[in-house]
């Protein structure tokens, strides 16, 4: 009976990631394609080109389009990081006034969609002066990570034993001793875990970065794909090309990281 429920639970997960995987094998071949073969119908092509991903690959603009979304979505992890880990230790070990209001009031963010929060963020930003520069999307988008990165650290600092605060008192540390040389090392599954979730979502961000980064040198790669489509002809090889390469960087990263990714979960990353 637990060799047939292994196998059955086997070919879900094959069908599973074969559905997943239709799109992205669509998405490489169309970019192996020629321009004439963009539109036919089949989800493999018999004469791959590597043209596209030559042409992309000699724009200038590209290497900018890295380096900006790299500074954004390094300085937006970081951030994230920090006011969460430190958040979640002032729910988890001090006693906040209000905590109990207030942690379910920042949970909220949640459930808002990011559509419902363009235009006060856009208004914001310009009153603050902070349109096209990188301060004005790593603040909002590291705003937004904050409440998951308070769900998954105070999960993980619940369970810490009173005494490990204690003796580090008695040794002289301060509140913020003790959350960089104690707190921080035991809760790095948990880190981990945010720094991933963090990225992945800082890099991808399209919708913010449009309104916000109107200047062509500080555009992100999410916007790149946008130099090759336009109102009435659209380089469709070209197009995927640089959908694939946008894909890349997150794909390896999260595969390379993956098995710590999970153990964070499961090493009690997330308890509320």
């Amino acid at each position: 009976m637990t060799r047939r429920r292994s196998w059955w639970a086997f070919v879900v997960l094959v069908v599973g990631a074969a559905v997943w995987l239709v799109p992205v094998i669509y998405m490489v071949n169309i970019a192996l394609r020629t321009q004439e073969d963009a539109f036919v119908p089949s989800l493999l092509t018999l004469h791959p080109t590597w043209e596209n991903f030559r042409v992309v690959l000699g724009q200038p603009s590209l290497p900018r389009y890295f380096f900006n979304s790299l500074v954004i979505a390094t300085g937006t992890t970081v951030f994230t990081i920090a006011i969460g880990a430190s958040a979640a230790y002032a729910f988890a070990r001090m006693h906040v006034p209000g905590g109990r209001a207030l942690f379910p009031l920042l949970l909220f963010q949640l459930f808002v969609p990011i559509a419902a929060l363009l235009i006060p963020i856009a208004q914001l930003l310009k009153f603050l002066g902070l349109v096209n520069t990188y301060w004005g999307l790593i603040g909002p988008e590291t705003a937004i990570g904050v409440p998951f990165a308070l769900i998954v650290f105070r999960g993980a600092m619940d369970g810490f034993p009173d005494e490990l605060e204690e003796a580090a008192r008695i040794d002289g540390c301060t509140r913020f001793a003790i959350l960089i040389r104690i707190v921080f090392p035991l809760v790095s599954p948990a880190t981990l875990v945010v720094a991933i979730n963090q990225f992945l979502y800082s890099w991808n961000e399209f919708f913010l970065a449009l309104i916000i980064l109107t200047r062509a040198g500080l555009k992100t790669l999410p916007l790149a794909p946008l130099v090759y489509q336009g109102d009435f002809v659209s380089n469709v090889g070209e197009l995927f090309a640089i959908l694939t390469l946008i894909t890349i960087p997150a794909v390896v990263m999260y595969a390379l990281l993956q098995r710590r990714f999970v153990e964070g979960l499961q090493g009690g990353g997330i308890k509320e």
